[in-house]
């Protein structure tokens, strides 16, 4: 019974299972927490994950073991392989005004755009990789002329589990690289020159390798002490980017749209051909079996939910509680969920806005309903723009620490006008991950059948006035500035 593990390296968190190779039983897993912040010291990750395999019992005994990362944020290396500077992370908007001057450097307005997604799948926002190298050369030219090398979160871990024996042995996989804004999931290869356009000079990026091929082997030095070791001769998988491990996790296949409700937003459908969509809605990525993933992502999802449970002095159950106590629509009470700005619309200095409020939606159970149908109506507008690129939408398959919502599972159906399915709670992006080391360990063709549990599935009637009224207060927000958005 060969073992395998995954590590889920996100956000907020490092998770990692241990899990059979052959049924994907789960024998045991840890986790530990990560620091707050949109930038990030990337030693931050590496202690977090030795104290989760330390919570897992160790990797003395599995074969093989693959990293899942949070997309896009930017680890920058110098010749010695030192960390430059603090990692910026995927929520940190302060490079939107890059993202622009990169598209305006393209040809502006609709021609930049749709170069950018012609060459790369998507068009840069403030979350890509390239735009916060282009920031880096702006605001820290001192820091940019030490970058020997630029990889991603889950490139950087698995090179140190590796031993992290220099940079030419940096690995990634076609998942996260599609995330950068300088690989083109189209040709399967890097876009050297909008690299260099963003950042004004070559630098060494990592290989590509494909969907189950070895990035090395675990050196047993790198989990050295207390925690344990590695052993000798363990396979490292190529890892892949969280949103491709999770629909590796949930098994999703045709006709399933997975929306995960975690710290972001997302909405993606496995596609047998990239996307390309010059409005810049839906990310042309790949996914980690060698097909694609056309991605929707939002800024803003589960942390619409403690934020709407912290203005009503509550618990998030007691926050479901009082959004199932009120009517669907909320009684025309319509919450603009862009807490933090927003990346799909891109409007990265937009706010959150109540709409609609009267004495008779004044209520808490009417602001808790207006949360969780606002931060619904946000990953619907995603759904939409997946079908129009071509995505089929049979059912929704919900997961994330927000699908633990009894409003948000049954509400759901009634926003996304479409069965939900909710999968029992677990750790999907860790379990993709895993499913890749064991794919990486057993070989064959495809990732080996696990099945993912017994899963509850929600339906009801659209209520297509709920998306309508938060349609109209959507185009009146405005930015931290007062001006409104365009």
């Amino acid at each position: 019974m060969p073992l395998v593990a995954g590590v889920d390296s996100s956000t907020q968190s490092c998770k990692v299972v241990v899990r059979d190779a052959e049924t994907g039983a789960l024998v045991r897993q840890g986790r530990a927490p990560h620091p707050d912040g949109t930038e990030v010291d990337p030693q931050a990750w590496w202690d977090a994950l030795l104290a989760a395999v330390d919570a897992a019992g160790g990797l003395a005994d599995v074969a093989a073991v693959s990293v899942a990362g949070q997309q896009h944020g930017m680890v920058c290396l110098d010749e010695a392989g030192e960390v430059v500077r603090p990692a910026l992370l995927w929520n940190d908007t302060r490079s939107a005004g890059a993202a622009r001057e990169l598209i305006e450097e393209a040809g502006g307005g609709e021609a930049g755009c749709r170069f950018w997604a012609e060459a790369t799948g998507s068009v840069p926002v403030a979350s890509f990789t390239v735009t916060k190298l282009r920031w880096l050369v702006r605001h820290e030219p001192a820091n940019a002329d030490r970058v020997a090398a630029v990889c991603l979160p889950h490139d950087w871990l698995t090179w140190r589990l590796a031993g992290a024996r220099g940079l030419a042995a940096l690995r990634t996989d076609r998942g996260d690289a599609s995330g950068t804004g300088y690989w083109s999931p189209a040709t399967g290869g890097y876009r050297l020159d909008l690299l260099e356009r963003a950042f004004g000079r070559a630098v060494r990026v990592p290989a590509v390798l494909g969907p189950a091929e070895p990035a090395g082997l675990l050196d047993p030095a790198a989990l050295a002490g207390p925690r344990g070791t590695g052993p000798a001769g363990a396979v490292l998988g190529p890892g892949t980017g969280d949103n491709a491990a999770a629909a590796l996790g949930v098994g999703a296949g045709p006709g399933d749209v997975v929306v995960s409700i975690g710290t972001s937003g997302t909405a993606f459908a496995v596609a047998d051909a990239p996307a390309a969509d010059p409005s810049g809605a839906v990310a042309g990525f790949a996914d980690a079996t060698g097909r694609f993933l056309p991605l929707v992502c939002t800024l803003n999802a589960a942390r619409v939910l403690d934020a709407a449970a912290r203005m009503l002095r509550v618990g998030l159950a007691e926050l479901a509680d009082l959004a199932l106590a009120a009517p669907p629509g909320a009684d025309g009470l319509v919450m603009v969920p862009y807490l933090e700005g927003e990346r799909t619309p891109n409007r990265p200095l937009a706010t959150g806005a109540v709409h609609g409020l009267t004495p008779t939606n004044a209520t808490a159970a009417h602001l808790a309903r207006a949360a969780v149908e606002g931060m619904l109506c946000a990953l619907a507008d995603g759904l939409d723009a997946l079908t129009a690129q071509g995505a089929r939408a049979e059912r929704v398959v919900l997961v994330g620490g927000g699908a633990r919502s009894a409003a948000v599972r049954r509400i759901a159906p009634q926003v996304f006008g479409c069965p939900v399915v909710v999968p029992p709670p677990g750790e999907y992006v860790a379990d993709g991950a895993a499913r890749q080391a064991a794919w990486t360990t057993l070989g064959g063709a495809a990732p080996p059948r696990w099945t993912v549990g017994d899963t509850e599935e929600y339906a009801a009637e659209p209520v297509p006035a709920i998306r309508a009224r938060y349609a109209r207060a959507r185009d009146h927000t405005i930015d931290r500035l007062g001006v409104p958005e365009e």
